[in-house]
């Protein structure tokens, strides 16, 4: 870098997750036993451009213990995070909450670096000065995972704009564990809106995130600019009626984006009824998560019953179809 300024980039590492911590490890050494220890930085050589007068934080930092209960971070390999984290987050209640929205993320698996990038941002490493994601690290994981949670109706969202972040000669966190360029989904890889939960917890939270759900039977099946599109019969129960209006009941078309390619066995047979969950958005209905009706199965009937009582996260799960309304 100029100026005199060194910019020491995250080493690479090949291996399992598990060697995040040594990668991270890595990266506080080289830091910290450098000659002179941190003097020969410019801490401030690159700010985000929303935290102005050169301030990263609104209160003093401290270094913590990650959480057992912060499922995104608890594993990323490295134990103590700095608060506030560097989305601004100033408690730990509240980075907890937020974080709890990108966990199924990862289930995803849409990019192998996805929680070391976003742990860098809700659970910083504990250095003397804060360390962002390289711009590429944002590009590679965004390029990779936008395209599944578009699948439900998300935008990648603003807080986490790859231009806001430090180019890769800047001091930052560089791509670790995946390539370089974006991760394309497996051709046998079973559509987002077909992946089923097998217990009653798992189909509420999904009911608890989503707009409508609807037991019916499907007249037709299309596909079309890369989405399936599902026309309901005319006989149909809603469950929860959301936002819906009486036309959307009365004539409903469910959309499934990115889902023209993918497998889902659900819909290899459109015979009998089944359970649907979807928001609506923009007018139009997406389909979130498809079953098929099992009236003798235990943990659906118990999550039919159930639904409207379940104590429904004030945060629900991204990828189950909810964001921070």
């Amino acid at each position: 870098a100029g100026g005199g300024r060194r910019a020491v980039l995250m080493p690479q590492v090949d291996g399992p997750p598990g060697g995040r911590g040594m990668a991270l490890l890595a990266l506080a050494l080289a830091l910290v036993g450098s000659p002179g220890g941190g003097q020969h930085y410019d801490y401030y050589g690159w700010q985000p451009e929303s935290l102005p007068h050169g301030r990263f934080y609104g209160r003093e930092p401290q270094c913590l213990d990650i959480p057992p209960d912060m499922q995104l971070c608890h594993d990323v390999g490295y134990k103590r995070m700095r608060l506030p984290n560097l989305l601004e987050h100033e408690t730990m209640a509240e980075a907890k909450q937020q974080a709890s929205s990108w966990v199924p993320l990862l289930a995803k698996q849409c990019h192998t670096d996805t929680q070391l990038f976003l742990c860098s941002l809700f659970a910083p490493v504990c250095l003397d000065w804060p360390v962002y994601p390289c711009r590429s690290l944002c590009e590679v994981v965004r390029d990779s995972c936008a395209p599944v949670m578009e699948s439900y109706g998300f935008p990648w969202p603003e807080m986490l704009h790859c231009g806001k972040f430090p180019s890769d000669h800047e001091l930052c966190i560089a791509v670790q564990f995946g390539n370089s360029k974006a991760t394309p989904p497996p051709v046998s890889k079973i559509c987002t809106q077909c992946e089923m939960e097998h217990k009653a917890d798992g189909m509420m939270e999904q009911m608890c995130s989503s707009d409508f759900v609807v037991k019916m039977r499907i007249k037709e099946m299309t596909e079309e600019n890369g989405e399936r599109r599902l026309v309901a019969a005319q006989k149909k129960k809603v469950l929860k009626l959301g936002p819906l209006k009486r036309k959307d009941t009365k004539k409903m078309v469910l959309h499934m984006r990115n889902a023209s390619t993918c497998p889902c066995p659900q819909l290899n047979s459109l015979s009998g009824s089944f359970l649907v969950m979807g928001r609506k958005v923009g007018g139009r209905l997406l389909l979130l998560a498809i079953y098929p009706w099992q009236k003798h199965n235990k943990e659906m009937k118990f999550a039919v019953k159930f639904m409207l009582s379940y104590p429904c996260p004030l945060y629900h799960p991204l990828l189950y179809g909810a964001g921070q309304h």
